[in-house]
């Protein structure tokens, strides 16, 4: 089995990578190769640097929508083992070991601990390691990164997001016990501790839709549309930030679920209100906004 294939960590999965992942499935389909995606299980900063970036995607949710652009084979690997290759050793590595025998290289992307600039010089080690190289069609313009959508999240800018991921934004964590705001308002909300380095949007109200998974990750729970509040409550002279999000009509226990958020749009910034009377009237009113 040969293969067609390119090389990224691809957080998000976002309309820049499914385009390059467009050109891999055509590549492959017109030299008659299965397409395959060679990516790794950590960001190459985290050992690179000690340091990764904030996540737009866990390793699940990045490999799982991988999986779904179309792609025959995905190539999971670890990035301590392979870190110290040239390009041309780990081009090696990949025609040897898996068989690829083209590779598409993203317009901007470059890889090997000998830090090659010039495509001209992936070529020529390519050629050395038995790979054909070959470099992606220009992104149209304004092209998409994942660094643009983290900071369009950060800033709170979610529709932004939303539009370059080409899907909405969510994030997931364990339902935990908080400081029981919520019920004393009237209105009980999950407090939601997310998953390690996953990109938290930036402080305020968002409409959201929530899905509550079983412990076991099997049985699955839709509620239609929640609010939910990223910030320390400042009314109450709360520090911490927390994730707390309401989901009207319901009333069940969510201690210990793994939940999802999708966040739709944003509805406020954070603000401090004069009286616990005035907070409750607003969350009152940011709920009549999911309608």
């Amino acid at each position: 089995m040969k293969l067609a294939a390119t090389i990224g960590f691809f957080d998000g999965v976002h309309r820049g990578h499914r385009f390059l992942l467009a050109q891999l499935r055509a590549t492959a389909e017109r030299e008659g190769l299965e397409s395959a995606v060679v990516t790794f299980r950590e960001h190459p900063k985290l050992l690179l640097t000690g340091q990764s970036p904030a996540l737009l995607t866990t390793t699940e949710e990045r490999l799982r929508l991988l999986s779904q652009t179309g792609i025959d084979h995905l190539i999971c690997l670890d990035f301590a083992a392979v870190q110290q290759l040239t390009a041309e050793a780990f081009m090696r590595l990949l025609h040897e070991q898996y068989g690829v025998d083209i590779l598409l290289m993203g317009y901007d992307h470059r890889f090997g601990s000998d830090r090659l600039i010039a495509i001209d010089d992936y070529i020529a080690r390519g050629e050395a390691a038995g790979i054909r190289v070959r470099l992606q069609e220009q992104a149209p313009a304004g092209a998409v990164s994942s660094t643009r959508i983290r900071r369009a999240l950060q800033a709170g800018h979610i529709s932004e997001a939303n539009e370059l991921l080409g899907y909405a934004y969510t994030l997931s964590g364990t339902v935990v016990h908080g400081r029981g705001l919520g019920h004393q308002l009237g209105f009980p909300t999950a407090n939601i501790e997310p998953e390690a380095l996953k990109l938290i949007p930036a402080p305020g109200v968002y409409a959201t839709r929530f899905a509550g998974l079983q412990p076991d990750k099997i049985s699955i729970v839709n509620y239609p549309l929640s609010i939910t509040n990223i910030g320390s409550n400042p009314t109450v002279g709360n520090t911490d930030t927390t994730i707390e999000t309401h989901i009207p009509d319901f009333r069940g226990d969510l201690y210990g679920r793994h939940v999802t958020l999708t966040f739709l749009r944003r509805i406020r910034g954070e603000q401090r209100f004069p009286s616990l009377d005035a907070l409750r009237r607003q969350i009152a009113a940011d709920i009549r906004q999911l309608d």
